[in-house]
């Protein structure tokens, strides 16, 4: 592919608090918007077993807004169909506006021709008829999730159903303790969203340009991995996706921007948080590390042995770097810092807020701090703490 030459060169500092504004994390958030605002400026909020704090598509709005009521998260996200889920980044809660812009995944999962699990004569046709009889279900409820107590082990009516929301017959329109719950996608899709098939260069080309927005500035390969799409793909639609082509200083690479991105320096109160390791601020290695000079990975799938920073370490956000990470628990109404990374003394008071902060929206009135990397910062951390708490 041929780059364009540059409308502009951005220096990396400034690249990193674009990227920071078009993520939310710079400037006064929008807090009438809500949760439903900060879904449909992120294009995709990623979903995930592992729930410490909080599930992480709860961690997103708050790492924005503040302490916004876990309730309200979930109703947020699901009353009166205003998002769907479905595979982006990864299972990720999507706005319902962007339905239509699915379909190229939803025909590429048509012409599969392999699937991990053999599909049942008669299932997929007993499901559909079930959930129109019926109306919305789990999979349990459709004839059990699986057939013996092996994790992979799915039953003929869990491959149906997920087979229908891979095509898009069927929609999950809410998690229910963490159960997908389905529906006919009739039903739960509004009609002109239902019926408006685009084809897969259109559909491409409004998911290349999402990416470039919720991004801000972003690499080829940071645009692709956005919702898992293909370099060709993304080579095929960026000259009309709107973004514009810019140098990064240090990238090394090419790189396209939001051109309203451009038009006024990002300005305005950072941010000072715990951030989800699924945060799609961070959820991307090698930007993570151009960007911030931060390695990033998720090591609850590793061997606790070999662990460096802990189970669900949680990277700490403030003035707009990234100066530590924590790695939570909850003891009862405690929350427990079990190892804490600080990025020198000057991320002390940060790191305490956050906690602190963090402890409140869960409802823990104490923070216990176990473990500090560098033993020398413990008590300038302790004491901060003790400060803020009383």
């Amino acid at each position: 592919m041929t780059t364009p030459r540059p409308t502009a060169a951005l220096s990396a500092d400034e690249a990193r608090r674009i990227a920071l504004r078009a993520q939310g994390f710079l400037g006064t958030p929008n807090r009438r918007a809500g949760v439903r605002g900060v879904l449909r400026h992120l294009g995709a909020v990623q979903l995930d077993t592992i729930s410490v704090l909080a599930r992480s598509h709860e961690l997103i709005p708050y790492a924005r807004l503040g302490a916004v009521g876990r309730e309200s998260v979930e109703k947020a996200y699901w009353t009166d169909t205003h998002a769907f889920e479905y595979w982006s980044h990864a299972a990720c809660i999507l706005p319902v506006e962007e339905w239509p812009h699915f379909a190229f995944r939803r025909r590429a999962y048509r012409n599969r021709p392999h699937w991990n699990h053999e599909l049942p004569d008669g299932a997929y046709d007993q499901v559909i008829k079930q959930l129109r009889s019926e109306g919305p279900l789990t999979a349990t409820e459709l004839g059990g999730a699986k057939r013996t107590s092996d994790w992979w082990d799915w039953s003929g009516s869990k491959v149906a159903v997920e087979r229908a929301l891979m095509y898009g017959e069927v929609v999950c329109v809410e998690r229910r303790g963490w159960k997908r719950v389905y529906d006919l996608a009739e039903r739960a899709i509004p009609d002109a969203l239902l019926h408006d098939e685009l084809d897969d260069t259109e559909c491409l080309r409004r998911l290349v340009g999402l990416a470039g927005q919720s991004l801000g500035v972003g690499t080829r390969a940071d645009i692709a991995d956005y919702h898992r799409l293909k370099a060709e793909q993304v080579d095929a639609v960026i000259a009309d996706s709107g973004l514009v082509p810019v140098t990064v200083e240090g990238w090394g690479r090419p790189a396209w921007a939001d051109p309203e991105a451009l038009e006024t320096p990002p300005r305005g109160r950072h941010r000072t948080t715990l951030l989800s390791p699924f945060d799609s601020l961070i959820w991307e290695r090698a930007r993570t590390e151009r960007i911030f000079g931060f390695t990033h990975r998720l090591e609850a799938y590793v061997p606790k042995p070999k662990r460096v920073y802990g189970y669900f370490a949680m990277p700490v956000l403030a003035g707009g770097h990234l100066v530590g990470r924590v790695d939570p628990a909850r003891e009862g109404r405690t929350l427990v810092a079990r190892q804490v990374t600080l990025d020198g003394v000057k991320a002390v008071p940060a790191v305490a807020q956050a906690l602190v902060e963090a402890a409140s929206w869960v409802d823990c009135t104490d923070v216990r701090v176990e473990r500090v990397d560098a033993p020398e910062l413990r008590e300038p951390l302790t004491s901060a703490l003790a400060a803020l708490l009383t």
